[in-house]
Order: structure tokens, then sequence, then C-alpha cells
């Protein structure tokens, strides 16, 4: 089984996408999206059910989606979509 983790720093998140190879061979792809220090820390994981051919295909798609998330987290609330 292999992994790929490279983190992010954005701000004060650290969005870390990880790609796994599940047992039908296919890639599995998730996202921690970690801030703060010590007892103030906060960790978000994300689990996706799409399946990707590739682990480089399974990171990408982990890496945007926590990107997006952050992204969304850093806007003012009144500019957020409802």
């Amino acid at each position: 089984m292999n992994f790929i983790n490279n983190t992010i720093s954005v701000g004060k998140y650290r969005v870390s996408p990880l790609s796994r190879q599940r047992e039908d061979g296919l890639y599995a792809a998730s996202v921690s999206i970690s801030s703060g220090r010590g007892s103030a820390s906060t960790d978000r994981v994300m689990r996706f059910g799409e399946a990707f051919h590739t682990q480089d295909a399974a990171h990408r798609y982990a890496s945007e989606q926590g990107l997006i998330w952050v992204l969304e987290a850093q806007r003012p609330a009144g500019a957020r979509p409802s």
C-alpha cells in the first residue's frame, strides 16, 4: 500500500492530502485540514467516495478539495454563498 502525503500551508491552515490504493486496485482520496497548536488545535478529515485510476489523480483531487475548503473558510461570513 503506497501513500502520498504532502502538506500545504495556507494562512493558519495545514492541508494534508492523502491518496491510497484500495483492494480493488483503484485509489481513494482524503484530506486533513488542521489549524492551531497543542490543546487549541483542530483537525477536520474528509474522505471522498470517488475512485481514481491513478494515485496522482486521487492526490490531486484531495489537494483541490482541501484548498477549496480553506478558501471558503477564509471568506467573510457575509460573502459566502447560501
